[in-house]
């Protein structure tokens, strides 16, 4: 079999190559030159005959090098290149499937190639991930620092007094209150002195318990310290906050209050949030590399024999059949290139695009939500939109962001409208829903990063925050309309002649 599938590719070598350069340059003629093309086709038939004729994959080692790192240099995701390699299972079929009467079985034959080249793909895949997680782990020391020095600045501003100091007497009143607890608590120092020591605290037996153990704790041992506890500010608010507690002794020694500073560990708990939150998007854009291959190739293979027994089968039903299951395949398959372009970080090449085509990719990731099941997508898009020169990662993440704001205001049921449309100088692209809608304090302060109306847990307050400073970049827009239980509409502003950035 080994000396037949030789010949084959061998006699076939020239014509194989110029059909599978013609595939790639049709797909990948914005990203990948002519030579390129033509160089990495050429380099891995060589490299399947080498591997048959020696019966092993190390003869491939340094091919696997050379092509991840001209991959690399062109931003190639991982589902690019399983497409590359795709179009060489193709091209090959075609020579086999050419010969009418063929002197062996060409399904052994496809299955003999694919394997070789399924084997390419997994080395590739290997090396690409080793490179990934040593960037992972330097981009974690990164931000781990990151906290490190936020935390030291912390401190800093606790030793120039920023920090709420504060001191109790033995009768549980305030006599002291600095200007840091003033900017924490809201509340002033006539406000404050006199009141009881709990004024600060939230509502709930933990909270007075908590205040039970301080005051033991402090006049048995002289200090107490509380990591991570929780007061309330003068407007209600629930704040996260660390406790230092010392004694405040008279001349014989005995207890006669305590002095008290705390410290807002806001800040510090949504930077380690961040950190986690980033850890979490890598390890899912990892994960969906990982599902496109296990899921792409086989549906690919599936595929290549699908195409083979539509060109032999005769039967009408059979081929009905046949035509259903390869319609499904290609669903499944659009699915997954989805997940990858959806997981994958945001590109910052730029490049000539039209602005409706990447709506059309948005709004199809985000009818894969649950929450779209009683959804109505009422879509308007002019048709002869100009191009403009961006990054179309960036402009497809601020799309997403805003068509899943609209999904969490009407709640998963009711109706979202998509419009685009331009003048001279601009296109404009409009998201409208009739959800719950904003007032003005809040339309006020949606772009502002970590402001968030979501329950903890379900937003970070940082999706509108990075939309905007996208579309800043570009040179537009955003601007909002809503009416409290009436619904809201962003209006995208984008400028057709980009200024360079």
């Amino acid at each position: 079999m080994k000396k037949i599938i030789l010949e084959l590719l061998k006699k076939n070598f020239e014509f194989i190559k110029q059909n599978w350069v013609s595939a790639l340059l049709r797909i990948f003629r914005n990203k990948l030159t002519e030579s390129q093309i033509s160089i990495f086709v050429e380099s891995t038939l060589q490299t399947i005959i080498g591997i048959i004729e020696k019966s092993d994959y190390s003869y491939s080692d340094n091919y696997i090098i050379e092509i991840y790192n001209l991959f690399e240099k062109t931003n190639l995701n991982l589902l690019e290149v399983s497409l590359l390699f795709n179009n060489g299972r193709s091209s090959i079929l075609h020579i086999i499937t050419k010969e009418k009467e063929p002197e062996y079985d060409p399904i052994v034959v496809v299955e003999y190639i694919e394997e070789i080249i399924e084997q390419l793909f997994a080395r590739y895949g290997i090396l690409r991930q080793e490179v990934q997680m040593k960037e992972l782990s330097l981009d974690r020391d990164r931000l781990a620092l990151k906290l490190e020095l936020n935390q030291q600045h912390l401190k800093n501003i606790l030793h120039t007094s920023d920090a709420a100091i504060m001191v109790v007497d033995q009768n549980e009143k305030f006599i002291a209150w600095n200007k840091g607890a003033e900017k924490i608590f809201g509340y002033t120092e006539d406000e404050v002195i006199g009141q009881k020591s709990s004024l600060l605290l939230p509502t709930g037996k933990k909270y007075i318990e908590e205040l039970n153990f301080i005051i033991e704790e402090v006049g048995e041992k002289g200090y107490a310290r509380i990591y991570e506890t929780e007061r309330r500010t003068k407007g209600g608010k629930i704040i996260p906050v660390e406790l230092n507690i010392t004694k405040l002794p008279n001349k014989e020694g005995d207890y006669t209050g305590r002095t008290v500073i705390i410290k807002d560990s806001t800040e510090v708990k949504k930077l380690q949030q961040q950190i986690d939150q980033s850890e979490k998007l890598a390890v899912i854009g990892q994960l969906a590399a990982g599902v496109a291959h296990e899921i792409g190739n086989p549906l690919t293979s599936i595929s290549s024999i699908v195409q083979l027994l539509q060109r032999k089968v005769k039967e009408e039903f059979v081929s009905e059949q046949l035509a259903n299951i390869r319609s499904n395949i290609d669903r499944i398959s659009k699915i997954v290139r989805e997940l990858v372009d959806f997981s994958r970080p945001p590109g910052h090449e730029r490049s000539t695009i039209q602005v409706t085509d990447v709506i059309k990719t948005a709004i199809g990731i985000v009818k894969y939500d649950k929450r779209v099941k009683k959804v109505e997508f009422i879509v308007e898009l002019e048709p002869d939109m100009p191009k403009i020169n961006l990054v179309p990662d960036q402009i497809l993440q601020v799309f997403i962001n805003i068509l899943f704001n609209a999904l969490d205001a009407i709640e998963g049921n009711g109706k979202i409208e998509v419009n685009s449309y331009h003048t001279k100088d601009s296109v404009f692209i409009e998201i409208k829903d009739n959800g719950c809608g904003m007032d003005k304090e809040t339309i006020s302060k949606i772009f502002d990063p970590f402001f968030t109306t979501k329950e903890v847990g379900k937003g970070t307050g940082l999706g509108l925050s990075v939309s905007y400073g996208i579309i800043k970049k570009f040179k537009g827009d955003i601007l909002v309309q809503s009416e409290v239980r009436k619904g809201s509409t962003f209006t995208i502003k984008l400028p057709i002649e980009q200024p360079n950035v």
